[in-house]
């Protein structure tokens, strides 16, 4: 197939469509190796197609030099793309250039990106103009970033928000230590001296900081971007960072904007932004060591907040280890939280459907417990799981079986897990099946008066399987996460069956 469509290109047939397939065959290595096989090192043919009237012949045979990465060709590409006219072909030449060693042309190039960034385009070529920024951004990256920054803590009082469960923002209000704390719709802002110090409250999903002087940023991208650069946004970074250099940055805005509105806020904001801040800060699409969270109000304008990707979150670094229906460990953090009233120091505990493990090792972190199980009847889950108690130091005997035939010598006092819902390998019917004999077959395993707190997306058929046993006690139920529908039932063992 490679040959053929590579004589057809000599012969000057149907260029378009040939180069375009030609360009999809070797994206992959066995493809790519094929090619070079064939050429043996001889890219004259591709080379000279740089010079085609024909500006998507040149785009296509630009982007498979960059795929073949065949160092002779360079001085080729650059030519071209000097030589390029047509707008939305030079992006094309930027992106092969990026898989060359182009050290020799870094200059040129470096000024090329200043021109593109200092210079207003007709909305007609701004698309494509963007495109070529954006690769330059990528290219000249590898060439120009320092070491990066590392956090080494702030050093004065400073306001924190901390992202959690609406609903129960309380709980994490209740572990700060600070005096200064204050509810807000999306969790708890607290001023602080010991930033470091908040990361033992595992209820929090995000750590995000206000910017002192940006409290209201204007719809317009570029007076943004004006205000940002003013604020006190860098001498905050540069005090709690060691490091010299740009700060590379994302921007992200939330709120209800279409999202090709966004992203047209976000290209323009982000190239002022470097810009206006004499490019203490650049835009990145990887390795970048904080985000601009850009909050859409209600009553207009926007409100900037700052991540910081440098400061890092360990607190659920046990997870080495994931599945797609695994619990979110803040999420597990909250529910072992709300369940520490109803939990027994020392006592013996069971996850019938443990999965990788995150509700038990976060139990374990709420209150010591005794001996510990995990039982799932997916090997894979057990491995991971294994991996992860490993790492999270608590000591858990897991055990791949179907819980249904998993049978111990003494009772449990507690029985805690995240149930299976109806996904596209389960019906409905099926995991009403399944609740009705969990319900039955757990008290079994408990003793008198132990719990069982069942984490669901279910409620309705848990409700409906509850009503059959009349043997266990309703103590408390939560909502959880109303959104998705999750809830927490605390239930408890009355008596023997």
């Amino acid at each position: 197939m490679i040959k053929e469509l590579y004589e057809n290109i000599c012969r000057d047939e149907d260029m378009r469509a040939n180069l375009a397939a030609l360009k999809k065959e070797i994206k992959s290595e066995n493809g790519k190796r094929a090619f070079a096989y064939l050429l043996a090192g001889d890219y004259s043919k591709i080379g000279e197609l740089l010079r085609h009237k024909d500006a998507k012949v040149r785009k296509n045979a630009a982007l498979i030099l960059g795929e073949m990465e065949c160092e002779d060709m360079l001085p080729v590409l650059w030519q071209g793309y000097q030589a390029e006219q047509q707008f939305f072909v030079r992006p094309s030449y930027v992106k092969a250039m990026a898989s060359y060693d182009c050290r020799p042309y870094l200059q040129e190039l470096q000024k090329r990106r200043d021109f593109l960034m200092e210079n207003l385009v007709s909305e007609e070529t701004e698309k494509h103009v963007r495109e070529e920024l954006a690769g330059l951004r990528v290219l000249l990256a590898g060439y120009e970033r320092e070491e990066g920054h590392v956090f080494t803590g702030v050093m004065r009082e400073t306001d924190v928000i901390l992202l959690t469960n609406r609903a129960y923002r309380e709980i994490t209000r209740e572990q700060l230590k600070e005096e200064h704390t204050a509810l807000f719709a999306g969790g708890v802002r607290v001023r602080t001296q010991d930033v470091e110090g908040l990361f033992h409250i595992r209820t929090w999903t995000e750590m995000l900081f206000p910017i002192r002087g940006a409290a209201l940023l204007s719809e317009n991208p570029s007076e943004a971007a004006d205000v940002l650069a003013k604020s006190g946004l860098l001498p905050f970074l540069e005090s709690c960072h060691k490091g010299e250099g740009t700060f590379y940055f994302r921007a992200e805005v939330r709120g209800n904007m279409e999202r090709n509105e966004k992203t047209a806020f976000i290209k323009k904001f982000s190239q002022a932004f470097e810009k206006a801040s004499g490019r203490k800060f650049m835009n990145s699409v990887s390795d970048y060591e904080m985000e601009l969270r850009i909050l859409q109000r209600k009553d207009g304008g926007f409100l900037p907040l700052l991540k910081l990707y440098t400061l890092k979150d360990k607190r659920f670094s046990y997870r080495k280890q994931v599945l797609s229906a695994s619990i979110h460990p803040a999420n597990a953090a909250l529910v072992t939280a709300l369940l520490k009233p109803y939990l027994k120091e020392g006592a013996q505990v069971l996850d019938p459907f443990c999965g990788v493990g995150t509700m038990l090792i976060e139990r374990a972190r709420v209150l010591k417990a005794g001996y510990m199980y995990g039982v799932d009847i997916y090997a894979n889950a057990i491995e991971k799981a294994r991996v992860n108690a490993e790492a999270a130091e608590v000591d858990i005997n897991f055990i791949t079986r179907d819980f249904f035939d998993f049978h111990h010598k003494y009772l449990f006092d507690e029985i805690i897990t995240n149930m299976p819902t109806v996904t596209g390998t389960k019906s409905k019917g099926e995991i009403m099946e399944l609740y009705e004999r969990f319900l039955h077959k757990a008290p079994g395993m408990l003793a008198v008066g132990g719990i069982m707190a069942i984490y669901t997306t279910e409620e309705g058929i848990l409700q409906r399987c509850l009503k059959k046993c009349d043997f266990i006690k309703l103590l408390k139920r939560w909502t959880v996460r109303e959104k998705e529908g999750s809830v927490l039932y605390v239930l408890q063992l009355e008596n023997e069956r």
